[in-house]
């Protein structure tokens, strides 16, 4: 039984479900330009205030605004497959 085995939890899940999106996301901007690979960065990006009416709060001496995008792709979702897959063999 490995050390990292009794650290298992759904942290460590939730650690690795990150890992896999931001792996799988990287590999589906670098993979666009290729043609034989573009078919991994199609996907769809949804979220509250996209960039074209983001949610803005004027409260007169500062402005925020808020925008929160996610963008699933076949390549993040590969990586979130995989990034399981890793959990379960360690």
């Amino acid at each position: 039984m490995s050390n990292i085995s009794k650290y298992k939890n759904g942290w460590m899940l939730l650690l690795f479900v990150l890992i896999g999106v931001v792996v799988g996301g990287l590999i589906a901007e670098v993979s666009s330009n290729v043609s034989a690979l573009s078919w991994l960065g199609y996907g769809q990006t949804f979220g509250v205030g996209l960039s074209d009416s983001p949610v803005i709060l004027n409260l007169g001496l500062i402005v925020l605004t808020f925008s929160l995008q996610i963008k699933i792709t076949i390549a993040s979702v590969i990586g979130v497959i995989l990034a399981i897959i890793a959990y379960k063999f360690i």
